[in-house]
């Protein structure tokens, strides 16, 4: 599934190409995604201005002239593309007035879209309870101490609970308790002072590193161009099962939280 960089790669690709640009039509090639398209979806699109494109956690936001706002989530394989041809699993089409055609393409369906009314976006179901962005000035320390303080969870599940932080997947917590020189198996609430500032520093840090290298493709990721991301090639942690750590050369190790696969290194986190 994209993470908050593969997702703000995308937004970043978006942009330039659609802001400005008028909806003249939409094709849908089915009633539904994960979710069905609401009443009323291709008429609240049809004429609409893009006036930009933002992200909040791993959902894809496009402001609408009418203060409306295409909220979009990708799911395991959604993908948006500028295609002047029509493929398999090319679910909707937005055609644009310059003669482009945005295409979102999902063979999984696990992807959604929703129209949200003007002046509901912050109730949104979706949206509304998320936490802090962590690109964001609001990321720092003290507000992990807080955060964490008296949890006796594991600190890699607390690192992805959305309502702490939004965005954060599997991959890059994985990377930024490396960085940070914690054990995803530390329990959340000792996190504190100079270990909850390092781990702030960590995490915007791999997220910052991971945007510039145009996100991780493991499988279906790529941007709005087509280009895959590279960041896959420098994780220190992820995905290392078996190989020596990059720092203290002792073997990288995989353990299952939650049902997920955790990856660290024993010398190096604590």
């Amino acid at each position: 599934m994209p993470e908050l960089p593969e997702v703000e790669t995308i937004r970043r690709g978006l942009e330039p190409r659609l802001t400005g640009r008028r909806i003249v039509r939409v094709d849908l090639n089915r009633p539904d995604l994960r979710f069905p398209f609401g009443a009323g979806f291709v008429a609240g699109l049809t004429g609409q201005t893009i006036l930009g494109v933002d992200r909040r956690a791993k959902y894809l936001l496009i402001a609408l002239q009418s203060g409306g706002v295409l909220l979009s989530h990708l799911g395991m394989t959604g993908r948006y593309s500028f295609d002047p041809e029509s493929k398999t699993h090319d679910h909707v089409v937005l055609h644009l007035d310059d003669g482009a055609r945005l295409v979102y393409s999902d063979p999984r369906r696990f992807g959604f879209m929703e129209l949200i009314a003007p002046g509901q976006l912050a109730a949104n179901r979706f949206l509304a309870g998320l936490g802090i962005e962590p690109l964001g000035n609001e990321l720092s320390g003290a507000h992990l101490a807080h955060m964490f303080a008296g949890r006796k969870t594991p600190l890699k599940a607390a690192l992805l609970d959305q309502r702490i932080i939004a965005g954060l997947g599997n991959i890059y917590v994985c990377e930024a308790l490396f960085r940070a020189g914690l054990s995803p198996r530390r329990l959340a609430g000792t996190v504190k002072g100079a270990r909850a500032e390092k781990l702030s520093q960590a995490i915007g840090a791999v997220l910052q590193d991971a945007i510039a290298a145009g996100g991780s493709t493991l499988r279906d990721y790529a941007a709005a161009d087509g280009k895959l991301g590279y960041f896959q090639h420098g994780f220190d942690v992820y995905g290392r099962t078996g190989e020596p750590c990059k720092r203290c050369k002792k073997t990288v190790t995989r353990i299952v939280q939650s049902g997920r696969s955790t990856f660290f290194c024993p010398g190096c986190q604590r």
